[in-house]
């Protein structure tokens, strides 16, 4: 039986870490269910690609304003925010995807990171905690927010994106 459990769960963590990785790091909640996507919402998540992080904040505003619980645009207006040097205003796009889905685990990594380029190395070690009682046989949103907790703890200077 053990040795079931075992080859299931190494299925598992082959196939996860065979997916592709969602672009701009979005890692949305597992228990979200589908719904249409807001053209909107894929234009800003071209912009952020294309890392014009200003440009995607007032498409990301329209999505939220017609869809107040979109977890996914709050995370990216979050990273969009942070990524243009404004860390501390990207907490509450965080904040607020994290009370619409207490699961979304790209929410819960990229607060870690937004701590981080804060100095609040203690604060971004409990969302890593978070993570892994999320992330049952691990995922990328951990292994990356570990990473750059890592990082910082050797001195380098942390990434705005």
């Amino acid at each position: 039986m053990r040795a079931l459990f075992l080859a299931a769960a190494m299925t598992m963590t082959t196939i996860g870490l065979s997916l592709p990785a969602s672009a701009a790091g979005g890692g949305s909640s597992e228990s979200t269910p589908a719904k249409p996507v807001d053209a909107n919402f894929t234009r800003a998540k071209a912009m952020i690609q294309a890392r014009d992080y200003q440009g995607a904040l007032p498409l990301l505003q329209q999505v939220v304003t017609k869809d107040p619980k979109n977890a996914d645009a709050y995370n990216l207006m979050g990273f969009a925010t942070r990524s243009s040097g404004d860390p501390n205003g990207s907490l509450r796009y965080y904040q607020q995807a994290l009370a619409i889905d207490s699961r979304h685990i790209g929410a819960y990594e990229y607060l870690g990171e937004a701590y981080l380029m804060l100095g609040r190395l203690p604060e971004a070690e409990q969302q890593l905690a978070r993570l892994d009682s999320l992330c049952t046989f691990g995922c990328a949103e951990y292994r990356q927010l570990k990473a750059a907790i890592a990082d910082y703890k050797a001195g380098k200077r942390p990434k705005t994106n």
